[in-house]
C-alpha cells in the first residue's frame, strides 16, 4: 500500500513542490535502470561487494593476519573456503577485509576527484579566454602521461602507502572530468535562462555553482561509474607493484603480487583476488553503460 502510494505521488504529472518533482525524477531513473538487465546485474554485484566489505568482521571465518605456516598454500576446504596463502592466512577472510581497502581507496578517489574536475571544467568553460586556456593546458599536461605511470611517480615522490596511493590516483584521475564538464558548460553558458539570471544581477560564481554544475551532474555520474573500473585496476596495480597498501594489509593487488610465484601450482592464491577485481570492474562497466542509457538526454 505504501509503495503504491509513493509511486502515484512520485509519478504525478503535476508535482506540487520541488521535493516531489525531484523524487519523481529519481524514481523514473530507477524504473528505467530496473529495466536494464545488465545494469541490474552490475548494481547487484557492486552492492554485494560493498556489503561484504562493510560486514567483513561478521562474515570472516578467520583473522586475516593470523598465520599458520603448517597449513600454508592449502587448497580450498570446508575450513578454508578459498584456501590459504604462502603464510597460511585464510584467503577468504583476507578477501573480505581487502575489499575494505580496495573499495575504500576507490571511493576516496572519487570523492576527491569528481568535485575538483567538475569545478575546474565549469570554471574554464564559463569564463573562457585566458582562464580557459590556462586550466585546459594544465589538464593537457596531466592527460599526456599514462595514469599508472604518473601515479607511480607521485607515490615514489611521497612514500608507499594507502594515503599516498589515494592522493596519486586522485591527482591523475581528474582531467577527464574537467574536460567533460567544460564541454557541457560550453553548450549551456549561452542559454536564455543563464542570460536571464545574469540580467537579474546573479554573480558568475553563483551561476556556475548553482545552475551550471548541477546540469553537469548526470553526465558526471555516468563518467565516474564508467571510470570506476580503471580506478580499481590502477589501485590494484599500485598494490601489485608495492606502491599501494603495504603488508600485511589484505589489499587485492598486493595479494596477487605475493601470490604470483605460486600461480601455476597453487592457482587459487592469485586467482581469487584476481576474480574479485575482475567482477567489480565488470560490474561498474555494466552499471555505467546502463546509467548512460538512462541519464544521457541525447540518447533516443
Amino acid at each position: 500500500m505504501m509503495i503504491a502510494t509513493f509511486r502515484n505521488w512520485a509519478l504525478d504529472d503535476s508535482p506540487s513542490s520541488r521535493r516531489q518533482a525531484a523524487w519523481g525524477n529519481w524514481y523514473r531513473i530507477w524504473l528505467n535502470l530496473r529495466g536494464n538487465p545488465l545494469g541490474m546485474i552490475g548494481l547487484t554485484i557492486i552492492l554485494i561487494f560493498i556489503g561484504i566489505a562493510i560486514f567483513a568482521p561478521l562474515l570472516a571465518t578467520h583473522n586475516p593476519a593470523s598465520q599458520d605456516l603448517a597449513n600454508r598454500l592449502a587448497a580450498p576446504t570446508a575450513l578454508h573456503w578459498f584456501g590459504t596463502d604462502e603464510l597460511g592466512r585464510d584467503i577468504y577472510s583476507r578477501l573480505l577485509y581487502g575489499g575494505r581497502v580496495t573499495l575504500g581507496m576507490v571511493i576516496a578517489v572519487v570523492v576527491l576527484v569528481a568535485p575538483v574536475g567538475l569545478a575546474i571544467g565549469c570554471i574554464a568553460g564559463y569564463f573562457g579566454g585566458i582562464v580557459d586556456t590556462i586550466l585546459m593546458r594544465i589538464t593537457d599536461i596531466f592527460l599526456a602521461f599514462p595514469r599508472l605511470v604518473l601515479a607511480l611517480a607521485f607515490v615514489a615522490a611521497l612514500q608507499p602507502g594507502v594515503e599516498s596511493a589515494i592522493l596519486a590516483i586522485a591527482l591523475t584521475a581528474w582531467p577527464p572530468y574537467a574536460r567533460m564538464a567544460r564541454a557541457e558548460t560550453l553548450t549551456v553558458r549561452g542559454s536564455d535562462f543563464i542570460a536571464a539570471y545574469r540580467l537579474t544581477g546573479g554573480s558568475s560564481w553563483r551561476i556556475i555553482f548553482r545552475h551550471i554544475m548541477p546540469l553537469c551532474v548526470p553526465t558526471l555520474i555516468v563518467r565516474v561509474t564508467l571510470d570506476m573500473s580503471s580506478i580499481i585496476i590502477t589501485a590494484a596495480s599500485l598494490g601489485f607493484l608495492g606502491m599501494g597498501a603495504q603488508p600485511p594489509s589484505p589489499e587485492w593487488g598486493a595479494m596477487i603480487a605475493t601470490a604470483k610465484r605460486f600461480i601455476f601450482e597453487q592457482w587459487w592464491v592469485a586467482a581469487i583476488p584476481g576474480i574479485a577485481i575482475f567482477m567489480v570492474s565488470l560490474a561498474f562497466n555494466f552499471l555505467g553503460d546502463a546509467l548512460r542509457d538512462v541519464l544521457d538526454p541525447k540518447a533516443a
